[in-house]
């Protein structure tokens, strides 16, 4: 059925768009308009002058409502995918932490099988590990973790097609060989739980490492080693002008502050807003997947306080930290979550943004950036819709 969103404010990539309208159908945008004329036979929703804003895209998460995908049941991952799309997340990339190739094949499995479902969220799997430095597990399960192996990934490869991301320490034994097949198998490669330095970041880059797994965390900064000064992970990814970065945007894994730096540095086009979610987000629980982990201070911690271990953030809260505390604009915010993740993941071509013929993923968030509807492909969220609509 014909849906129309009226008496809001678009963010559309052209800016806002004021008292305007959005037509929806078949799980498509047929049409963003200045004009909030009812359309005869349509479903009228008053969006009551609140945001009309692209769904938000997930490009890292681990679980949510209590469950995780290191499980690989299509019951955690539809429990997990379902807990954050209440929270504005139309699209989502589930994420396994440093796994055993078993636990990535089972994974693997039910990410096809949700795939290849009508109108499904789910866009692919992204593998966080298991190629890293064992000095920066952090929150990682350590007994995973070993150098990459292409006896191991080459034949994993050959017989999944759902991998659209895969996270690797650059200056591991093997990792420049790794990087440069996954990039011609068309998935994205990432830098994370690293010590990398420049010429270690510069090398990777060139061997299609393009994106910064949750910038600023699990890699150094700045540091000295006896009396002399090097640069760290960071400050190499600032350099490298085409690098991509994700944040956790809690407002404690990155400070506000810093938030605000990553912005201003490398901006809307090469900066996307992340969730990190645990199994406890979401939820009620207060237990993680992983036995090692707390909650404390509205994060996932290694219960010996030595690491965050991931976090509790939900999409809307990513926003409200962005606007509230790190005061960067709301349309922004919005990019980051949307536009930004769309374009690092190959999917803008359909997701992103409010455009005509684009995927009818939409949230409407009120002024105190609430969340007070989802569609996702036109499908109103089950438990969003705290609106009022009428049949036109």
């Amino acid at each position: 059925m014909l849906t129309q969103i009226i008496n809001g404010k678009i963010l559309t990539p052209q800016g806002w768009l004021a008292d305007g309208s959005v037509l929806i159908e078949d799980g498509k945008i047929l049409e963003v308009t200045n004009c909030d004329l009812a359309v005869v036979g349509a479903r009228l929703v008053d969006a009551r002058g609140m945001y009309i804003v692209p769904g938000g895209i997930e490009i890292h998460v681990h679980g949510g409502g209590g469950r995780d995908f290191m499980e690989g049941t299509e019951d955690a991952f539809r429990v997990a995918i379902n807990a954050h799309m209440l929270h504005g997340t139309t699209s989502i990339f589930p994420t396994l932490s440093s796994s055993t190739i078993p636990m990535i094949q089972a994974a693997a499995a039910t990410t096809e099988k949700l795939m290849a479902e009508k109108d499904s969220p789910v866009l692919g799997l992204h593998l966080e590990g298991h190629y890293f430095n064992m000095k920066m597990a952090g929150g990682q399960i350590p007994e995973n973790i070993k150098n990459p192996d292409p006896e191991e990934y080459i034949p994993l490869l050959e017989e999944t097609h759902c991998i659209k991301r895969w996270d690797a320490a650059p200056e591991l034994p093997g990792a420049i060989q790794f990087g440069k097949y996954v990039t011609s198998k068309g998935i994205l490669a990432a830098v994370g739980h690293t010590q990398a330095e420049y010429e270690d970041i510069l090398t990777a880059y060139e061997a299609g490492y393009k994106h910064a797994t949750h910038f600023y965390n699990a890699m150094p900064g700045f540091h000295k080693k006896h009396e002399y000064k090097y640069e760290g992970t960071v400050e190499s990814i600032y350099l490298i002008d085409d690098m991509t970065v994700e944040v956790v945007a809690d407002g404690i894994h990155v400070p506000p502050t810093i938030l605000r730096l990553v912005y201003k540095v490398k901006g809307v086009e090469r900066t996307c807003l992340i969730t990190d979610a645990l199994a406890c987000a979401a939820s009620d629980s207060k237990v993680a997947f992983d036995p090692r982990v707390i909650i404390e201070d509205g994060v996932c911690k290694l219960a010996d306080r030595s690491a965050l271990a991931g976090s509790i953030a939900t999409m809307d809260r990513l926003v409200r930290t962005m606007v509230q505390k790190a005061e960067i604009p709301l349309a922004d915010a919005i990019r980051m979550t949307s536009e930004t993740p769309a374009r690092i993941m190959g999917v803008y071509d359909r997701k992103g943004s409010l455009q005509k013929g684009k995927d009818a993923d939409i949230v409407l968030y009120d002024r105190d950036l609430q969340v007070r509807a989802v569609w996702a492909m036109g499908k109103i969220v089950e438990g969003t819709n705290k609106i009022e609509t009428k049949e036109g």
